[in-house]
């Protein structure tokens, strides 16, 4: 059986334009990107820390070292430029594989800037 589990994460980064007219998806700095080992096209589950909205697009390679943090299309609608979000990646494993996973964290200053990139040893239920 493969479960979804928790890949990677961009920690409370400043969502920098919302495009309502872009066919959809969420641009993100290359750089950030590249940190949280997230792919072009890769799903992903974006949290909105100020109005609660949880939804999910897919990820699109952005501009190096610019910072930015678009929503376009539809989610566009669901947070506006300057907004705290956190950006979610899965991914399907097997229990073993999960038993063995550590989790990629990346945690970003107000203009979206790798403070610290990081691995949390998750807690691991053995059962």
């Amino acid at each position: 059986m493969r479960l979804a589990v928790f890949k990677s994460k961009i920690h409370r980064a400043t969502v920098t334009e919302a495009d309502l007219n872009y066919e959809g998806s969420v641009t993100i700095d290359a750089d950030l990107m590249d940190a949280a080992d997230i792919l072009s096209n890769e799903q992903v589950q974006i949290l909105n820390v100020n109005n609660g909205e949880r939804f999910d697009t897919y990820a699109i390679r952005g501009q190096r070292g610019s910072g930015v943090i678009c929503l376009n299309g539809p989610a566009a609608r669901l947070a506006h430029v300057g907004d705290t979000v956190i950006i979610l990646t899965y991914a399907l494993m097997e229990r073993e594989e999960i038993l063995r996973h550590v989790p990629t964290i990346v945690a970003v200053d107000e203009r979206n800037r790798i403070r610290r990139p990081e691995t949390i040893q998750a807690s691991k239920e053995r059962s």
